[in-house]
């Protein structure tokens, strides 16, 4: 006959009498047993035996070859059942570890409770979680579906020394052993309440506890919080049973604290030193040669990345005057804050005449001629010296005499606590250019997916005072050999599209801004080819050789600069200037003006202008052209800058 040994146990899942889920192995002996072929019995040859071989599921077959009633069994089967529920709990928990994504999987924490009410024995429990961190010596919520944490409560996080009282807080943190409440009332009362877990495990009615150290050699991870609502059910003995599980679950919290140390240096790195996409094949490239060195045995080092022929563009949409609107709103609050503390000091001067008081309506009486005559830079910091090392002592003073007490509390209300200065006309702009910078990248970043999608390229961009970008498009940054001057060109008209857009964008939301203020957008151009490359330091590209750092001085100053032999700047509110320096460059702008102008994105206004030298810059020129406004998205009717003013105004 062919031998064939497929003998395995079998395992059974059998709910006790409370419902716990008991695990079972039952090993059967069948030698014991005869197995005769009646005369009804078909003949199994070589190939049968070979075609079942192969098809251990298909059951029609197994019953073409032996059919119902043609073999006999005889003799007597000895079966086997052991309890192996704390085994099988033990590998439900490793399994439930190891799985991926346990925080945003809404029966993890379901699973998890059944798996250790099968290990104890115990159904009425519940399973917490708390992450230390070591850094601020608190514990912390773990995030996720179904995640709570019983030392915390509601809270978010809280220092280890208002959760534990001393003798828990080193049983758990220095010992690193087991720390068990079998009666929460019970100590409760013997602690008077002072405790403080013991008053937080009561506030949430529960009775006993096992408090669990998730811990390594580096120290302490965090805690496993085992409760339950009846008394005694927990104790230090059966806490004894996690010792088999604990590795497991000190592994997983080591895995998922890597994971969200990584994650962190995802974001940051997407949010403040973005490896842009168009670029990121190269530094995938060069980090895998990286590893492959390390992996060789020779010391690794990350090269330079550089492109080099690219064509850079660059553009700003910059809220002009911008310094003299925040310095009027200082001017303004600091106005009111001095006028206020005057009021106050001169009624201190009338219930107690000291000449102190006299001193400081003379200090305070010059600075408000000083803010109303010249507001200069370092005004706002005499000024806030003034107040916090002069005024501020005596109001603390002034507060406790009755006849002053209230005048000064409401002064103190008015004071932002954040930046403990009267924060009103300041706040107005602040909040005007954190708003305006907001919906202007915003908007630029939803264009640049579709400038994207036309042709790949470098892009970056900066929240100053407004909104810049750069851009840099050419063969060696696209990877493939597909890079023609169409695209340049294409990339240079979008982004002209673009700036007249996010213009209308910024003057149909202006009304919404605390403070009115105005833009001014400029695109720069330099036709030349460069080579930037990417500084570790910084992390950020800059350009490459003496005559590409050019490229860089016009950028930084050309928006300052005045028309030749004027007092007039070239960026100018309602127009977008154009700045170049060669023949060609102004006609290929041209035509993209004439076709916007058609389109009825620009007015017919263009003009020519040349600006004056800047430093080691001469010979530079400017396009100039007013931009139509329209009233909404859809509707039809354009206006020049001064129209949209007075619509604005009316």
């Amino acid at each position: 006959g062919f031998k064939m040994n497929f003998k395995r146990p079998f395992y059974y899942e059998i709910p006790n009498e409370n419902g716990i889920m008991q695990f079972y192995k039952i090993l059967y002996n069948a030698d014991f047993t005869e197995i005769i072929p009646t005369e009804n019995a078909p003949e199994i040859t070589q190939s049968d035996i070979d075609e079942l071989l192969d098809n251990f599921d298909n059951i029609e077959l197994w019953k073409e070859k032996f059919p119902p009633n043609s073999y006999t069994f005889k003799g007597f089967v000895i079966s086997n059942i052991f309890n192996v529920t704390d085994d099988q709990s033990i590998s439900n928990i490793k399994t439930a570890l190891i799985g991926e994504e346990k925080r945003q999987n809404k029966g993890f924490m379901k699973d998890f409770h059944d798996i250790f009410r099968s290990l104890l024995g115990l159904k009425d429990i519940k399973v917490g979680f708390s992450i230390y961190n070591e850094e601020d010596d608190k514990f912390e919520r773990v995030y996720g579906t179904g995640m709570t944490s019983f030392l915390l409560n509601d809270l978010e996080s809280k220092p280890c020394t208002n959760v534990l009282c001393s003798a828990s807080y080193n049983t758990l943190l220095k010992d690193k052993n087991f720390y068990s409440v079998s009666d929460v009332d019970k100590y409760y009362d013997l602690t008077q309440g002072k405790a403080p877990q013991y008053k937080t495990l009561k506030d949430q009615n529960i009775k006993s506890a096992i408090l669990a150290p998730i811990a390594n050699d580096k120290g302490l991870l965090g805690i496993l919080e085992i409760v339950s609502e009846q008394p005694k059910l927990l104790n230090s003995i059966n806490a004894n049973k996690l010792n088999d599980v604990m590795p497991f679950i000190v592994k997983s919290v080591e895995r998922s604290k890597s994971e969200e140390k990584n994650l962190i240096e995802a974001i940051i790195q997407r949010e403040c030193t973005s490896i842009h996409p168009s670029v990121r094949w190269r530094f995938e490239k060069e980090a895998r040669q990286f590893i492959k060195d390390q992996l060789n045995g020779k010391e690794p080092t990350f090269n330079k990345i550089g492109f080099e022929n690219i064509y850079p563009l660059y553009g700003q949409i910059d809220i002009k005057g911008s310094s003299e609107a925040r310095n009027f709103a200082t001017s303004q609050d600091l106005t009111i804050q001095l006028n206020e503390i005057k009021s106050i000091v001169e009624k201190a001067t009338q219930i107690e005449n000291l000449p102190i008081y006299e001193q400081f309506l003379f200090e305070i009486n010059r600075f408000l001629k000083h803010l109303k005559l010249h507001f200069q830079v370092d005004s706002e910091q005499q000024i806030n010296s003034f107040i916090t090392h002069e005024i501020d002592p005596v109001l603390q003073h002034l507060i406790a005499i009755e006849p002053l007490k209230e005048h000064v509390q409401n002064y103190f209300n008015s004071i932002d606590k954040k930046v403990g200065i009267l924060y009103h006309h300041r706040k107005n702009y602040d909040d005007t250019i954190a708003l305006i910078n907001k919906e202007m990248a915003a908007l630029l970043d939803k264009k640049q997916k579709d400038a994207q999608a036309m042709y790949p390229h470098y892009f970056e961009r900066f929240k100053t005072d407004g909104v810049e970008h750069n851009m840099y498009i050419g063969e060696s940054i696209t990877k493939e050999e597909s890079f023609n001057p169409i695209y340049l060109f294409n990339l240079r008209l979008w982004q002209l599209q673009v700036m007249v857009e996010m213009e209308n964008a910024f003057y149909l939301m202006q009304s919404n801004f605390p403070v009115s203020l105005d833009v001014a957008s400029m695109i720069l151009v330099f036709n030349q080819p460069l080579s930037i490359s990417f500084r570790m330091d910084e992390k950020q590209f800059d350009v490459d050789g003496t005559y590409n750092a050019r490229y860089e001085i016009v950028k930084k100053r050309v928006d300052k600069a005045f028309i030749k032999g004027t007092t007039e700047r070239v960026t100018q509110k309602g127009k977008i200037t154009i700045v170049y320096s060669q023949k060609q460059d102004e006609a290929e702008y041209i035509r993209y003006i004439k076709f916007l102008q058609s389109k009825k994105y620009l007015d017919d206004d263009m003009e020519i202008v040349e600006l004056e030298d800047l430093q080691a810059v001469t010979g530079l020129k400017a396009l100039r052209v007013s931009v139509l406004y329209q009233k909404g998205n859809n509707n039809k009717e354009f206006y020049t800058y001064d129209d949209l003013m007075k619509e604005i105004k009316s």
